[in-house]
Protein backbone atom coordinates (compact mmCIF):
# COMPACT_ATOMS: atom_id res chain seq x y z
CA UNK A 1 0.00 0.00 0.00
CA UNK A 2 1.31 3.44 -0.91
CA UNK A 3 2.45 5.50 2.04
CA UNK A 4 0.35 8.65 2.41
CA UNK A 5 2.45 11.82 2.42
CA UNK A 6 1.82 15.46 3.21
CA UNK A 7 1.76 16.10 -0.54
CA UNK A 8 -1.14 13.65 -0.89
CA UNK A 9 -3.09 15.61 1.73
CA UNK A 10 -2.18 18.87 -0.02
CA UNK A 11 -3.37 17.54 -3.38
CA UNK A 12 -6.60 16.27 -1.87
CA UNK A 13 -7.42 19.69 -0.39
CA UNK A 14 -5.84 21.73 -3.21
CA UNK A 15 -3.56 23.59 -0.81
CA UNK A 16 0.21 23.84 -0.47
CA UNK A 17 2.34 21.21 1.23
CA UNK A 18 3.69 23.95 3.50
CA UNK A 19 0.16 24.70 4.73
CA UNK A 20 -0.33 21.00 5.50
CA UNK A 21 2.95 20.93 7.41
CA UNK A 22 2.00 24.01 9.44
CA UNK A 23 -1.37 22.50 10.28
CA UNK A 24 -0.03 19.11 11.34
CA UNK A 25 2.87 20.44 13.41
CA UNK A 26 0.92 23.15 15.20
CA UNK A 27 2.81 26.04 13.70
CA UNK A 28 1.10 29.44 13.33
CA UNK A 29 0.05 30.72 9.93
CA UNK A 30 -3.08 28.66 9.30
CA UNK A 31 -6.61 29.19 10.53
CA UNK A 32 -8.22 26.89 13.06
CA UNK A 33 -10.72 25.78 10.41
CA UNK A 34 -7.93 24.85 7.98
CA UNK A 35 -5.94 23.05 10.66
CA UNK A 36 -8.93 20.92 11.68
CA UNK A 37 -9.72 20.15 8.02
CA UNK A 38 -6.15 19.07 7.36
CA UNK A 39 -6.08 16.83 10.44
CA UNK A 40 -9.43 15.29 9.53
CA UNK A 41 -8.27 14.61 5.97
CA UNK A 42 -4.96 13.18 7.20
CA UNK A 43 -6.80 10.74 9.46
CA UNK A 44 -9.26 9.81 6.70
CA UNK A 45 -6.43 9.06 4.25
CA UNK A 46 -4.53 7.01 6.82
CA UNK A 47 -1.60 9.41 7.13
CA UNK A 48 1.00 8.13 9.57
CA UNK A 49 2.25 10.94 11.76
CA UNK A 50 6.03 10.86 12.06
CA UNK A 51 7.55 10.45 15.48
CA UNK A 52 8.84 14.01 15.24
CA UNK A 53 5.27 15.19 15.63
CA UNK A 54 5.25 13.75 19.10
CA UNK A 55 8.72 14.58 20.30
CA UNK A 56 11.78 15.56 18.27
CA UNK A 57 10.38 18.68 16.60
CA UNK A 58 8.78 20.04 19.75
CA UNK A 59 10.61 18.41 22.62
CA UNK A 60 11.52 15.02 24.05
CA UNK A 61 8.83 13.93 26.50
CA UNK A 62 5.60 14.42 24.59
CA UNK A 63 4.10 15.99 27.73
CA UNK A 64 3.02 19.47 28.78
CA UNK A 65 2.53 20.62 32.38
CA UNK A 66 -0.39 22.79 33.50
CA UNK A 67 0.09 24.40 36.91
CA UNK A 68 -2.09 26.73 38.96
CA UNK A 69 -2.79 27.70 42.54
CA UNK A 70 -5.24 25.64 44.59
CA UNK A 71 -7.51 28.71 44.54
CA UNK A 72 -7.56 28.77 40.73
CA UNK A 73 -8.33 25.06 40.58
CA UNK A 74 -11.22 25.61 43.00
CA UNK A 75 -13.07 27.72 40.42
CA UNK A 76 -14.33 24.59 38.68
CA UNK A 77 -16.30 26.21 35.88
CA UNK A 78 -13.38 28.50 35.01
CA UNK A 79 -10.65 25.88 35.30
CA UNK A 80 -12.72 23.02 33.90
CA UNK A 81 -13.50 24.70 30.58
CA UNK A 82 -9.92 25.85 30.02
CA UNK A 83 -8.53 22.47 31.05
CA UNK A 84 -10.77 20.57 28.65
CA UNK A 85 -9.87 22.93 25.83
CA UNK A 86 -6.14 22.54 26.51
CA UNK A 87 -6.41 18.75 26.79
CA UNK A 88 -8.34 18.51 23.52
CA UNK A 89 -5.85 20.74 21.71
CA UNK A 90 -2.84 18.82 23.00
CA UNK A 91 -4.40 15.48 22.14
CA UNK A 92 -4.94 16.63 18.55
CA UNK A 93 -1.21 17.38 18.41
CA UNK A 94 -0.16 14.01 19.87
CA UNK A 95 0.78 15.39 23.30
CA UNK A 96 -0.14 14.51 26.88
CA UNK A 97 -1.12 16.84 29.71
CA UNK A 98 -0.10 16.70 33.38
CA UNK A 99 -1.69 19.04 35.93
CA UNK A 100 -0.17 20.11 39.24
CA UNK A 101 -1.54 22.40 41.94
CA UNK A 102 0.70 24.85 43.78
CA UNK A 103 -0.20 25.23 47.45
CA UNK A 104 0.68 28.20 49.65
CA UNK A 105 3.74 26.53 51.17
CA UNK A 106 5.18 25.68 47.75
CA UNK A 107 4.49 29.22 46.54
CA UNK A 108 6.23 30.76 49.57
CA UNK A 109 9.26 28.46 49.46
CA UNK A 110 9.46 28.56 45.64
CA UNK A 111 9.30 24.77 45.49
CA UNK A 112 8.61 23.69 41.92
CA UNK A 113 6.76 20.50 40.96
CA UNK A 114 9.28 17.73 40.29
CA UNK A 115 8.08 17.41 36.67
CA UNK A 116 9.26 20.99 36.10
CA UNK A 117 12.34 20.91 38.33
CA UNK A 118 13.58 17.78 36.54
CA UNK A 119 12.47 19.08 33.12
CA UNK A 120 10.42 15.96 32.45
CA UNK A 121 7.97 18.01 30.36
CA UNK A 122 8.44 19.89 27.10
CA UNK A 123 6.65 23.04 28.17
CA UNK A 124 4.60 24.69 30.90
CA UNK A 125 1.23 26.42 30.95
CA UNK A 126 0.56 28.61 34.01
CA UNK A 127 -3.11 29.23 34.69
CA UNK A 128 -4.17 32.46 36.38
CA UNK A 129 -2.42 34.15 39.28
CA UNK A 130 0.76 32.83 40.88
CA UNK A 131 3.36 35.04 42.58
CA UNK A 132 5.84 36.85 40.39
CA UNK A 133 8.76 35.14 42.14
CA UNK A 134 7.27 31.70 41.68
CA UNK A 135 6.64 32.25 37.99
CA UNK A 136 10.20 33.50 37.58
CA UNK A 137 11.41 30.33 39.28
CA UNK A 138 9.58 28.35 36.59
CA UNK A 139 11.05 30.54 33.85
CA UNK A 140 14.58 30.01 35.20
CA UNK A 141 14.33 26.34 34.20
CA UNK A 142 14.40 27.45 30.56
CA UNK A 143 11.28 25.45 29.73
CA UNK A 144 9.02 27.14 27.16
CA UNK A 145 6.22 28.72 29.20
CA UNK A 146 2.94 30.48 28.48
CA UNK A 147 0.85 32.27 31.09
CA UNK A 148 -2.94 32.14 30.84
CA UNK A 149 -5.08 35.01 32.19
CA UNK A 150 -2.15 36.60 34.02
CA UNK A 151 0.91 38.72 33.28
CA UNK A 152 3.39 40.90 35.11
CA UNK A 153 6.13 43.24 33.86
CA UNK A 154 8.67 41.20 35.83
CA UNK A 155 7.68 37.90 34.22
CA UNK A 156 9.31 37.65 30.81
CA UNK A 157 7.03 35.12 29.15
CA UNK A 158 4.29 34.81 26.55
CA UNK A 159 0.76 35.40 27.85
CA UNK A 160 -2.81 34.82 26.67
CA UNK A 161 -5.06 37.48 28.18
CA UNK A 162 -8.51 38.99 28.11
CA UNK A 163 -8.69 42.54 26.79
CA UNK A 164 -9.75 43.69 30.25
CA UNK A 165 -9.41 47.43 29.63
CA UNK A 166 -11.67 47.39 26.61
CA UNK A 167 -14.07 45.00 28.33
CA UNK A 168 -14.35 47.27 31.35
CA UNK A 169 -14.76 50.27 29.11
CA UNK A 170 -17.54 48.62 27.12
CA UNK A 171 -19.54 47.65 30.20
CA UNK A 172 -19.27 51.09 31.79
CA UNK A 173 -20.23 52.68 28.48
CA UNK A 174 -23.36 50.55 28.54
CA UNK A 175 -24.21 51.87 32.01
CA UNK A 176 -23.68 55.42 30.78
CA UNK A 177 -25.96 54.77 27.82
CA UNK A 178 -28.60 53.65 30.30
CA UNK A 179 -28.49 57.16 31.72
CA UNK A 180 -26.20 56.68 34.72
CA UNK A 181 -23.85 59.50 35.67
CA UNK A 182 -22.78 58.29 39.12
CA UNK A 183 -21.11 54.91 38.65
CA UNK A 184 -19.29 53.08 41.42
CA UNK A 185 -16.57 50.44 41.27
CA UNK A 186 -16.02 47.21 43.22
CA UNK A 187 -12.74 45.31 42.97
CA UNK A 188 -9.41 44.61 44.64
CA UNK A 189 -7.08 46.10 42.06
CA UNK A 190 -3.98 44.86 43.91
CA UNK A 191 -5.00 41.20 43.70
CA UNK A 192 -4.73 40.74 39.95
CA UNK A 193 -3.54 42.68 36.89
CA UNK A 194 -6.90 41.80 35.31
CA UNK A 195 -8.78 43.71 38.00
CA UNK A 196 -6.40 46.67 37.72
CA UNK A 197 -7.00 46.76 33.96
CA UNK A 198 -10.79 46.56 34.36
CA UNK A 199 -10.57 49.53 36.73
CA UNK A 200 -8.55 51.40 34.09
CA UNK A 201 -11.30 50.66 31.55
CA UNK A 202 -13.85 51.99 34.02
CA UNK A 203 -11.86 55.20 34.48
CA UNK A 204 -11.37 55.62 30.73
CA UNK A 205 -15.10 55.37 30.07
CA UNK A 206 -15.90 57.97 32.75
CA UNK A 207 -13.20 60.31 31.48
CA UNK A 208 -14.27 60.08 27.85
CA UNK A 209 -17.85 60.87 28.78
CA UNK A 210 -16.94 63.73 31.14
CA UNK A 211 -18.29 62.01 34.24
CA UNK A 212 -17.10 62.39 37.82
CA UNK A 213 -14.50 59.97 39.16
CA UNK A 214 -15.39 60.06 42.84
CA UNK A 215 -12.92 58.09 44.97
CA UNK A 216 -15.63 57.57 47.59
CA UNK A 217 -17.54 55.48 45.05
CA UNK A 218 -14.56 53.17 44.41
CA UNK A 219 -13.99 50.18 46.68
CA UNK A 220 -10.50 49.42 45.41
CA UNK A 221 -9.81 46.83 48.12
CA UNK A 222 -13.14 45.06 47.83
CA UNK A 223 -13.32 41.61 49.40
CA UNK A 224 -15.74 38.94 48.31
CA UNK A 225 -17.46 38.98 51.67
CA UNK A 226 -20.90 40.19 52.71
CA UNK A 227 -19.37 42.11 55.62
CA UNK A 228 -17.00 44.12 53.42
CA UNK A 229 -19.61 45.00 50.80
CA UNK A 230 -22.26 45.85 53.40
CA UNK A 231 -19.86 48.10 55.28
CA UNK A 232 -18.82 49.96 52.14
CA UNK A 233 -22.35 50.49 50.80
CA UNK A 234 -23.75 51.47 54.19
CA UNK A 235 -21.13 54.18 54.70
CA UNK A 236 -21.81 56.02 51.46
CA UNK A 237 -23.10 59.55 51.78
CA UNK A 238 -26.89 59.84 51.46
CA UNK A 239 -28.08 61.82 48.47
CA UNK A 240 -24.86 61.28 46.53
CA UNK A 241 -24.71 57.54 46.02
CA UNK A 242 -23.95 55.79 42.73
CA UNK A 243 -26.94 54.74 40.66
CA UNK A 244 -24.89 51.97 39.04
CA UNK A 245 -22.03 49.66 40.02
CA UNK A 246 -19.35 48.03 37.90
CA UNK A 247 -17.82 44.98 39.63
CA UNK A 248 -14.62 43.28 38.45
CA UNK A 249 -16.05 39.76 38.71
CA UNK A 250 -19.35 37.98 39.09
CA UNK A 251 -18.77 37.13 42.75
CA UNK A 252 -18.57 40.81 43.65
CA UNK A 253 -21.45 41.56 41.30
CA UNK A 254 -23.64 39.00 43.07
CA UNK A 255 -22.67 40.26 46.54
CA UNK A 256 -23.18 43.90 45.56
CA UNK A 257 -26.61 43.23 44.12
CA UNK A 258 -27.89 41.07 47.00
CA UNK A 259 -26.54 43.56 49.55
CA UNK A 260 -28.25 46.46 47.79
CA UNK A 261 -31.50 44.49 47.80
CA UNK A 262 -31.13 43.68 51.48
CA UNK A 263 -30.59 47.39 52.19
CA UNK A 264 -33.88 48.17 50.49
CA UNK A 265 -32.76 49.10 46.98
CA UNK A 266 -34.46 47.77 43.87
CA UNK A 267 -32.16 46.50 41.11
CA UNK A 268 -31.99 47.98 38.49
CA UNK A 269 -34.48 50.81 39.09
CA UNK A 270 -32.69 52.22 42.16
CA UNK A 271 -29.21 50.95 41.31
CA UNK A 272 -27.94 48.96 38.34
CA UNK A 273 -25.25 46.28 38.72
CA UNK A 274 -22.84 44.92 36.09
CA UNK A 275 -19.91 42.53 36.38
CA UNK A 276 -17.32 40.49 34.46
CA UNK A 277 -16.69 36.80 33.54
CA UNK A 278 -20.20 35.41 32.84
CA UNK A 279 -19.87 32.81 35.59
CA UNK A 280 -22.63 30.86 37.28
CA UNK A 281 -23.42 33.53 39.89
CA UNK A 282 -24.30 36.07 37.20
CA UNK A 283 -26.71 33.58 35.68
CA UNK A 284 -28.55 32.43 38.84
CA UNK A 285 -28.96 35.91 40.36
CA UNK A 286 -32.37 37.57 40.44
CA UNK A 287 -32.38 39.57 38.29
CA UNK A 288 -29.64 38.00 36.21
CA UNK A 289 -26.52 40.15 36.06
CA UNK A 290 -25.18 41.90 32.96
CA UNK A 291 -21.61 40.77 32.46
CA UNK A 292 -18.67 40.43 30.06
CA UNK A 293 -18.31 36.92 28.66
CA UNK A 294 -14.88 35.31 28.24
CA UNK A 295 -14.40 32.51 25.70
CA UNK A 296 -12.58 29.98 27.88
CA UNK A 297 -12.27 27.44 25.07
CA UNK A 298 -10.45 30.02 22.98
CA UNK A 299 -8.16 30.71 25.94
CA UNK A 300 -7.06 27.09 26.04
CA UNK A 301 -6.61 26.77 22.30
CA UNK A 302 -4.58 29.96 21.94
CA UNK A 303 -2.39 29.03 24.90
CA UNK A 304 -1.43 25.71 23.32
CA UNK A 305 -0.84 27.33 19.92
CA UNK A 306 1.45 29.91 21.51
CA UNK A 307 3.34 27.28 23.51
CA UNK A 308 4.03 25.18 20.42
CA UNK A 309 5.21 28.28 18.58
CA UNK A 310 7.49 29.16 21.50
CA UNK A 311 9.00 25.67 21.52
CA UNK A 312 10.22 26.21 17.99
CA UNK A 313 11.04 29.92 18.34
CA UNK A 314 12.82 30.15 21.66
CA UNK A 315 14.77 33.29 20.80
CA UNK A 316 11.85 35.35 19.47
CA UNK A 317 10.51 38.31 21.53
CA UNK A 318 7.82 37.48 24.06
CA UNK A 319 4.25 38.08 22.94
CA UNK A 320 0.97 38.92 24.65
CA UNK A 321 -2.28 37.97 22.94
CA UNK A 322 -5.43 39.87 23.91
CA UNK A 323 -8.73 38.05 23.46
CA UNK A 324 -11.97 40.05 23.32
CA UNK A 325 -14.73 39.90 25.94
CA UNK A 326 -18.37 39.93 24.82
CA UNK A 327 -21.05 42.14 26.35
CA UNK A 328 -24.04 40.21 27.71
CA UNK A 329 -26.97 42.39 28.81
CA UNK A 330 -29.40 41.14 31.43
CA UNK A 331 -31.98 42.49 33.83
CA UNK A 332 -29.60 43.92 36.43
CA UNK A 333 -28.66 46.89 34.25
CA UNK A 334 -31.44 47.34 31.71
CA UNK A 335 -33.56 50.31 32.73
CA UNK A 336 -34.50 51.53 29.23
Amino acid sequence: MKKITMQDIADKLNISKNTVSQALTGKPGVSEETRMLVQKTADALGYSYPSTRKNSSIGQTGTIALIASIRAFSFKSFFGEIYLSIEKELKSRGMNLLIHSVDEEAAETLKLPSIIEEKSVDGVLILSHLTTDYINKVLETGLPTVMIDHHDPLNQADAILTNNRFGGYEMVRHLIEQGHKRIGFMGNIDYSPSYQERWEGYQLALRRHGLEQNKHWMNLQAEESEENITSFLSNLEDGNKPTAWFCVNDGLGFLTMTTLQRLGYSVPSDAAVASFDNGQLSQIANPKISTMDIDLNLFGRKAVEQLFWRMENKEEPFQETLLPARLILRGSSLTK
